[in-house]
């Protein structure tokens, strides 16, 4: 790269001004990458529930994440990659296709509606007012949460804990090999951060992926593939099925398309304001810089997704990796998009990196991102209170928007009672009286 491409990029992604460099952000971009490259097998896993073709919706995800965090990084800047969500892909999956019986195509252009309802909001302003109603101490308690819920998936997918009937969960086999495995890697990592090594994560994964091979524990089991099997899902959804003009469902997706709706709204407000306040790009008012990009970007993701034939795409947690390596700009998520352009070429090879792999970088970042909630003034009931209950609720329910619906809701009425509440709430108090309907209607489903 010449001195005069060298001082474009600068310019471009502002990184002399966030403090890094394009070495930094291409290490930051290889890590985030390979915390959420799990992705490329268990969305094809999970929607061949469906009946769709495994190879196609490999291809499909791999196009989709990046798409989507190319996109992101070009348009917001600023280092969150996006991909098929998790938890919506099994939604679409067991619930809308299996129990619903509501056919694929179908279900897919719920995606693709709730998408354009997606940019609507955005556009309308409705989904930066909801960002704008979040009091500052929310933010913080956001990002501990996820935080949890990080190094919680980290240490379910080491195995160093596990389900128990009688406690829900409990330490798992420390001598079975993934988890000895994840240890290793744990014990690299933190090694190496606290010797301050730049690439500390990227290096630990790398470390225990080799670790892995060497000791047996990578089985890789590729299928045919080819970069054709797109077509398989790529622009089959079925629009005329949503509005019920052919078949018999109509009104009945309306549940769907508000499941898809809310869920991706909240868990991308969610993680969204954590990336960004571990990255270090909310400003002193509390505001995140570029936002309306960053909105527009999730809405015109899950509207291109939809149409290459996955579900749902939205900001993934595992975007904090990166910013713990390093990155602070929009050419993180951009290298992370081309690895995932590189991997539609070998989409079955992405198991060489086993879960054990990424699990200490999850956990590490975990404990990292709680920081955060030092800025909560715990001794004050009224923030005290909505704080705790969005930090346990992500965790416990595997659910950020569970997280975020229970810490606004308490904000709320905490705000009603002490009689604080002005007409400059009125968003808040419509926001929380829709959580409460959800609430019962999810108790009543």
């Amino acid at each position: 790269m010449t001195e005069a491409e060298a001082g474009r990029l600068d310019r471009y992604f502002a990184l002399s001004k966030r403090g890094t460099s394009a070495r930094t952000e291409v290490l930051a971009g290889f890590t985030t990458f390979l915390t959420m490259a799990y992705i490329v097998l268990v969305n094809p896993a999970i929607l061949s529930a469906a009946g769709m073709p495994v190879a196609s919706v490999a291809a499909a995800t791999c196009f989709a994440a990046a798409f989507a965090s190319i996109l992101m990084g070009m348009t917001a800047n600023v280092p969150l990659a996006l991909a098929p969500g998790m938890g919506l892909n099994a939604y679409f999956a067991f619930t809308v296709v299996g129990q619903m019986g509501v056919p694929w195509p179908v279900a897919l252009g719920c995606v693709f509606v709730s998408g354009v309802a997606f940019l609507v909001l955005t556009l309308t302003g409705v989904r930066q007012l909801i960002v704008s109603v979040i009091p500052p101490y929310l933010f913080a308690a956001v990002a501990g949460g996820i935080g949890l819920f990080i190094g919680f998936i980290g240490l379910k997918n080491a195995g160093i804990i596990a389900s128990n009937p009688a406690t829900f969960v409990a330490l798992g086999d420390l001598k079975a090999p993934g988890a000895v495995l994840a240890l290793f890697g744990m014990l690299v990592i933190g090694a190496l951060s606290v010797w301050n090594v730049r690439g500390a994560m990227l290096i630990g994964i790398v470390a225990t992926t080799i670790a892995g091979w060497l000791f047996g524990q990578v089985e890789v089991k590729p299928e045919p593939y080819s970069l054709d099997a797109l077509t398989g899902t790529a622009f089959q959804l079925d629009l005329a099925g949503v509005f019920g003009l052919s078949g018999s469902h109509g009104l009945g997706l309306v549940e769907i398309l508000f499941v898809f709706l809310f869920v991706d709204l909240f868990d991308n407000i969610g993680t969204l304001v954590a990336v960004t306040k571990r990255a270090g790009l909310i400003d002193a008012a509390g505001k995140i810089p570029g936002l309306n990009r960053i909105l527009m970007t999730d809405a015109v993701a899950t509207i291109v997704g939809s149409m290459a034939g996955t579900s749902t795409v939205t900001s993934y947690v595992e975007s904090a990796a990166g910013v713990q390596a390093g990155g602070r700009t929009g050419l993180t998520a951009i290298v992370t998009g081309i690895l995932f352009l590189a991997t539609m070429f070998v989409a079955p090879y992405a198991q060489l990196v086993p879960l054990a792999a990424t699990a200490p970088a999850l956990i590490i970042v975990g404990g990292l991102m709680l920081l955060p909630l030092t800025e909560v003034e715990w001794e004050d009931p009224m923030s005290a209170i909505p704080a705790f209950l969005t930090v346990a609720m992500i965790p416990l329910t595997f659910s950020i928007a569970n997280g975020l619906a229970f810490g606004i809701t308490a904000h709320a009425a905490l705000k009603l009672v002490r009689g604080t509440a002005t007409r400059k709430d009125w968003f808040l108090f419509i926001l929380a009286g829709l959580f409460v309907v959800r609430f019962i209607w999810m108790g009543a489903a």
